[in-house]
């Protein structure tokens, strides 16, 4: 492994490199060094800020083998990647419930505790992940900036776009293990009228 020097005098976590310190360190001080030119969005390292910088271009190098559905950043690619193995390795020890990534259980977690560490400094609200916060700020500032190039409807995140993009595509992952009827999202598959097995267990279908 190596030798390992570098420790945060904040929470005691030790790392590899000074330059790694440097930017967990940007965690406890809040600076973020890396603007986005395209928003005025910041960020604390270079290497996020070449990934966000992908949802303005369109661009999705990494590529899953299994389905050819694409992402911005290799982790977002192996995260999704145990979807189609069943892979949840961080299970909830208070639950039982278990995730494909260690960051998922940490927000989930705090459903049993009632953590929302992120406030908004507009209105006061708080949440259980930075991701949720970021997602209402936009109500405030009236963002939305990823489009839909067919329509060009404009919407506050991604994932709310690529929900929209199926009604372009008719494509349709989520499918019912009990009678195979497939939906565009987990939601329209569990609230659906005329669907009868809601909450039963389903798999992402060729996405």
């Amino acid at each position: 492994m190596g030798e390992r020097p570098y420790e945060c005098g904040e929470c005691g976590k030790i790392f590899r490199s000074n330059s790694n310190l440097i930017k967990h360190q940007r965690i406890h001080t809040g600076e973020r060094p890396y603007e986005c030119g395209e928003y005025g969005k910041s960020f604390r390292s270079n290497s996020v800020l070449t990934v966000h910088q992908r949802i303005h271009r369109g661009e999705r190098p990494y590529k899953c083998g299994e389905c050819g559905m694409s992402f911005k950043s290799s982790n977002e690619l192996i995260q999704y990647q145990r979807i189609h193995i069943g892979d949840r390795p961080y299970e909830c020890v208070e639950c039982g419930r278990s995730f494909t990534s260690n960051s998922n259980l940490t927000v989930h977690q705090r459903i049993h505790t009632g953590e929302r560490p992120y406030e908004c400094g507009e209105c006061g609200k708080s949440f259980r992940s930075n991701s949720d916060l970021t997602v209402h700020q936009k109500i405030h500032t009236g963002e939305r900036p990823y489009e839909c190039d067919p329509c060009r409807k404009r919407f506050h995140t991604t994932s709310h776009l690529l929900k929209h993009q199926r009604i372009h595509t008719d494509e349709k992952p989520f499918r019912c293990l009990e009678c195979e009827k497939g939906f565009r999202s987990k939601s329209h598959l569990n609230t659906s009228p005329v669907h009868p097995h809601r909450g039963e267990t389903f798999r992402v279908w060729g996405m």
